[in-house]
């Protein structure tokens, strides 16, 4: 079963919940909203409404987080006390997910999403909603422990879902005696909170990030512009992703030239101030807005040391990497028997700057690690054995595990390849 999600959404958390107390696994393909990622034709295919979460299980594909869940207790259950079959049973399970989805969490968009948007939440009148759902909610709630019979349903869950969200923006529960008591014990007795939890922190973490205004103009599948995204997801800032396609030429636009004259990307735009060049991008990002100095310290010699791998990384191991392999972009053949023992003599120095070291530069993750993992990456692309190099092999798969915003730059190498090998039937 292949779920199309994104951790901080409600619904999806409810289908995760779901899914634990059924006892599934499910296949999770993160979907970047933030990058259109669900307007593309392959995901308009499974879902032409192109919402999350979105479930594909054999081919059959569903979405609506309340209709996902009552699938999937209908079809992999082993009883029905999740979604009861008795009709008027069922009828009070089917009444609280409307519930859930007409009042109670179109109150939270109203009077929430204007808040993570702009900063500031909707009107008076829309908190009055907000306080208004909560009013049913309690009555509901008044004398039982579930919100729809007895025990938990498919209702409990999604409603839970809803309400956690409303916990983490700090709306007061205690005023719903009914429902802060219904809240504490369906925590406990829910498969899957702390996963709820978890994508709830994300989304707290994004709420309380201050507001910023910076596009990246980018190609999504350069390393470039995936070292970029790494040591943004790191230093925590979100990053309004502008796609420049230049086999087209759109980087010669006016409009283009007149941000960046030499028409290179990435090029960054934070609130007016433009900066190019990854590297200059990466350092600017931890300068600006790193909660400390670890990925880039301002101490002369270990900054002097990561400066050094920057420009190593610029100069030799990514040359030799565009010299080789970029020409199968082009041509669908690779670059020169010279290109390619270039390449083998930048990755014999990076193996040996990594002798007896976990990181490139110093005993701790840099932005020169992030850099160079953005560049090395780019070997999941074509044939190209690492194994020749132990120490880059091990510091590779050592750095997957811990650099903030890896899947995604794995995810956008994928893209990449199949963007390349599907383009490469034309040409060869």
């Amino acid at each position: 079963m292949d779920f199309y999600y994104a951790p901080r959404g409600s619904g999806c958390r409810t289908v995760i919940m779901v899914t634990k107390a059924l006892g599934l696994e499910l296949n999770k393909k993160l979907v970047n909203t933030t990058e259109r990622e669900h307007l593309k034709p392959e995901f308009l295919e499974l879902n032409p409404q192109h919402t999350i979460p979105t479930l594909v299980d054999n081919g059959f594909s569903i979405w609506e987080s309340r209709a996902i869940a009552v699938y999937l207790v209908e079809k992999y259950g082993k009883d029905d006390s999740l979604f009861p079959k008795d009709p008027k049973k069922q009828a009070v399970v089917n009444q609280r997910l409307n519930f859930d989805l007409g009042t109670l969490y179109e109150s939270f968009v109203k009077y929430y999403f204007p808040l993570i948007r702009t900063g500031t939440p909707g009107s008076d009148e829309d908190f009055k909603k907000v306080e208004t759902s909560f009013g049913f909610l309690d009555t509901f709630l008044k004398g039982q422990e579930y919100v729809a019979g007895d025990h938990l349903t498919v209702a409990d869950i999604s409603i839970l879902a809803t309400v956690s969200t409303f916990d983490i923006f700090k709306f007061d529960l205690s005023k719903y005696s009914n429902v802060a008591r219904w809240y504490a014990n369906a925590k406990k007795v829910t498969p899957g909170w702390d996963e709820n939890w978890s994508g709830l922190l994300e989304l707290k973490a994004l709420f309380e990030a201050p507001l910023l205004n910076m596009d990246l103009y980018n190609m999504a599948g350069s390393p470039s512009t995936r070292a970029v995204i790494m040591t943004a997801k790191a230093v925590g800032v979100e990053l309004n992703s502008i796609n420049v396609n230049t086999f087209v030429g759109e980087q010669l636009k006016p409009e283009f030239v007149k941000i960046n004259p030499q028409h290179t990307i990435p090029t960054l735009v934070d609130n007016g101030f433009v900066v190019w060049e990854t590297r200059a991008i990466v350092v600017y990002l931890v300068e600006q807005y790193a909660k400390d100095d670890s990925l880039y310290p301002k101490d002369p010699q270990k900054q002097a040391l990561i400066n050094q791998r920057l420009y190593f990384d610029m100069g030799t191991l990514y040359e030799a990497i565009a010299k080789y392999f970029f020409p199968l972009l082009r041509t669908g053949k690779p670059g020169t028997p010279e290109n390619f023992e270039k390449l083998n003599v930048a990755f014999n120095l990076l193996n040996t700057f990594l002798e007896g070291q976990d990181y490139v530069a110093g005993n701790q993750l840099s932005v020169a690690d992030i850099v160079i993992l953005a560049t090395v990456s780019t070997t999941e692309m074509v044939d190209f054995d690492l194994k020749k190099f132990p120490n880059v092999e091990r510091w590779y798969k050592n750095a997957q595990k811990i650099t903030p915003g890896w899947d995604e730059n794995l995810k956008r190498i994928e893209n990449a390849k199949k963007f390349l090998a599907e383009n490469l039937i034309d040409k060869l």
